[in-house]
């Protein structure tokens, strides 16, 4: 059975109820893990206090401001779960961003600034955040994170994001071959689309979608709670001989060839 009681995790990229990153929570809780949740500060406050009512009935142990493009920040962060936790045995990774105008057009339209933003934040900060865990991890642990089939596949309009997410795949593989020796194991989900914060910024988004719906092999996409079963299952001792992996969790669309 899947349980995750007395399994310390922490949550990344929560911004609403439609966040992939919430269903994973939540599904975490469900599992029995005690949940750390860290937002993105912004001056006024507004998704401290959006974020901290959102997931409230996970009554989070520890509720953190976090942003990955702040090394001091990052690093008040995991100072703040050693002294209040101790260690960490699951960390989520579901942070990702690019310019609205670099995911429209053509790819070759990428400005260098919005290449170097959506790497950063979204590849560069899976490596960040891994190597702040790792002391933490001395019992072993899980890390997963949040890709697609972009990183794969020429998708319309996904661009530096396709990019970006193929740098995030390979990051999986190379730490998961160095984190390995201490039992942590690193896994990828590569979720179908679904309608969120981020995904909003896509052009066309809907219609894909909407493709999606009519070719998977289920007919249908997923939802935020499927793809949150399936992070509880890579975080949890079912899959213990699971790592440097990509799980598509897409209603069977990555299989098709038309």
């Amino acid at each position: 059975m899947l349980d995750l009681t007395g399994k310390n995790a922490l949550v990344t990229g929560i911004a609403n109820n439609r966040s992939i990153a919430w269903g994973i929570a939540q599904q975490l809780h469900k599992a029995g893990a005690n949940i750390g949740v860290t937002y993105l500060p912004d001056e006024k406050g507004k998704m401290e206090k959006k974020v901290k009512d959102l997931v409230e009935p996970l009554s989070p142990s520890l509720f953190l401001p976090c942003n990955v493009q702040d090394d001091e920040q990052v690093k008040s962060t995991f100072d703040t779960i050693k002294d209040k936790w101790g260690s960490i045995d699951i960390l989520i990774h579901c942070l990702a961003f690019a310019k609205k105008d670099d995911l429209t057009g053509g790819f070759s339209e990428t400005s260098r600034e919005g290449f170097s933003l959506a790497l950063e934040i979204s590849a560069y900060s899976l490596a960040l955040l891994a190597g702040a865990a790792k002391p933490l991890m001395s019992e072993g642990g899980s890390i997963v994170t949040l890709t697609y089939l972009g990183g794969v596949r020429a998708i319309p309009n996904y661009n530096v994001m396709g990019v970006a997410k193929a740098a995030l795949e390979s990051s999986v593989r190379y730490l998961a071959a160095e984190l390995g020796e201490q039992n942590i194991r690193v896994n990828a989900i590569s979720a179908g689309p679904i309608r969120t914060l981020a995904s909003s910024a896509v052009g066309g988004i809907l219609d894909m979608i909407h493709h999606v719906e009519q070719v998977a092999p289920l007919k249908r996409t997923v939802t935020q709670l499927e793809v949150g079963n399936a992070a509880a299952f890579l975080c949890s001792d079912l899959a213990s001989g699971i790592t440097g992996q990509v799980l598509y969790v897409d209603a069977g669309y990555e299989i098709t060839g038309m």
